[in-house]
């Protein structure tokens, strides 16, 4: 049987001076600070507790599968980021990386490390959608980030979404209320994760991330929750 749960622990990222981090924003709609971009961070690789380099700095000790950390504001331009096992005491040899990501001011992103479709670690930076749906409506994002074909995301047993592949998204304008969200095979209804509740909220990007590995019974998902910028970014 395979693992159906629900996975959004939120951990805390440390502050780095070189890479001017500053607070985190506020609750409800922001306009982002000038020369910064916001990052997020998801461990998506199952049985592996990992450290976070960015740019040769420990930035995340220990940390664990299913954690979502941030956002916090990162300077803009490019950084490097390396995934190390855990308590490695530098970035020299990493599991996944150096990845090289360039990050504009004013957007949102989140870096996934996580297995591609043939199970083998990687890693993928998404920049989140964060300008405003209608009014009464939220958006609801949806990430393949496991070891596994392609696969259909089900809303109470209809597909509404088909085919996604490992690392793309597909996005959903919907009407704010609860989902019951399940994630199957390519044209199956069988679950292979779920159901279980997602919230989509008014003004908010509901991202749901189908992380693990198909072949090892652990596929989780994980749930991210970005709110809109007063302004298009």
């Amino acid at each position: 049987m395979y693992k159906k749960s629900l996975s959004a622990a939120v951990g805390a990222m440390a502050l780095l001076g070189s890479l001017a981090f500053a607070a985190p924003a506020q609750a409800g709609g922001y306009c982002p600070d000038p020369g910064t971009a916001k990052l997020s961070v998801l461990h998506g690789v199952p049985g592996l507790t990992v450290d976070v380099w960015v740019d040769g700095k420990l930035t995340l000790d220990n940390f664990t599968p299913g954690t979502l950390a941030g956002p916090l504001d990162v300077s803009a331009g490019d950084h490097k980021i390396a995934i190390t096992g855990a308590d490695a005491t530098s970035a020299d040899n990493p599991v996944i990386g150096p990845v090289k990501v360039d990050l504009k001011a004013g957007r949102d992103y989140t870096a996934v490390a996580h297995l591609n479709a043939d199970g083998e670690p990687t890693a993928t930076l998404f920049r989140n959608d964060t300008k405003p749906a209608p009014e009464g409506k939220g958006k609801l994002t949806v990430r393949h980030v496991a070891a596994a074909p392609a696969v259909d995301v089900l809303a109470g047993g209809t597909a509404v979404i088909e085919g996604l592949e490992n690392p793309d998204q597909k996005k959903l304008t919907l009407d704010a209320g609860t989902v019951e969200a399940s994630v199957a095979a390519a044209g199956s209804t069988e679950a292979l994760i779920g159901p279980a509740p997602v919230t989509v909220t008014a003004g908010e990007n509901t991202i749901v991330y189908a992380w693990g590995s198909l072949a090892d019974n652990n596929l989780a998902l994980a749930v991210q929750v970005v709110k809109s910028q007063n302004h298009d970014n």
